[in-house]
């Protein structure tokens, strides 16, 4: 078998073997266009977000996200922003004006990555494997995915539910999480 259809044949079983792998084993290229590996959010609580900036949704969302990245995180928490224009073509803008926008309007501070698709064939692996382990397909911008310190999801909402509301799963995580590190000191 020659190198180049031994190559092609990994490629095409490449996502097959991720199957058995965790949220952050995957890699991911961030707003700036640098590939980032979750791995460095391992250990922590992390909630998992399809954004839009022309959406219902973005005002409330956006300043909720970044109230809870500023409250709970850097060290045991973080909001990943995942910029997506599959649901009503509101995320038309590029990486360089999404992260201009967000950061001006509403001082973000959480990860951002590059635009994705977060459904269908063209999904994103990340997403895939949340949608796969959760069982549900986001169906609209603002989907949360809550991601425990191991990489499995711990559940998930849609864009109607508030991050208030969400608020009080997060926060129970990472007290478990602060009290587990503690115990092991």
């Amino acid at each position: 078998m020659s190198s180049v259809l031994l190559l092609l044949l990994l490629l095409l079983l490449a996502p097959s073997l991720q199957k058995n792998r965790d949220f952050y084993s995957f890699k991911v290229v961030n707003i700036r266009g640098s590939l980032v590996s979750l791995e460095k959010y391992r250990g922590s609580v992390t909630l998992v977000v399809n954004v839009a900036s022309q959406c219902g949704y973005t005002d409330g969302h956006y300043k909720a996200l970044q109230k809870l990245q500023r409250d709970l995180g850097p060290y045991h928490f973080n909001v990943l922003g995942f910029p997506c224009n599959q649901f009503g073509h509101q995320e038309p803008n590029s990486e360089r004006e999404i992260d201009s926008f967000i950061r001006q309007t509403y001082g973000v501070t959480f990860p951002m990555f590059s635009k994705v698709a977060v459904t269908g064939m063209g999904a994103n692996a990340a997403f895939k494997y949340l949608t796969e382990s959760f069982g549900k397909e986001p169906d609209w911008n603002f989907w949360k995915f809550l991601v425990g310190p191991d990489g499995t999801v711990v559940n998930a909402w849609g864009p109607a539910v508030p991050v208030e509301e969400v608020r009080p799963h997060i926060t129970e995580l990472v007290r478990k999480l602060i009290l587990k590190k503690k115990e092991e000191l």
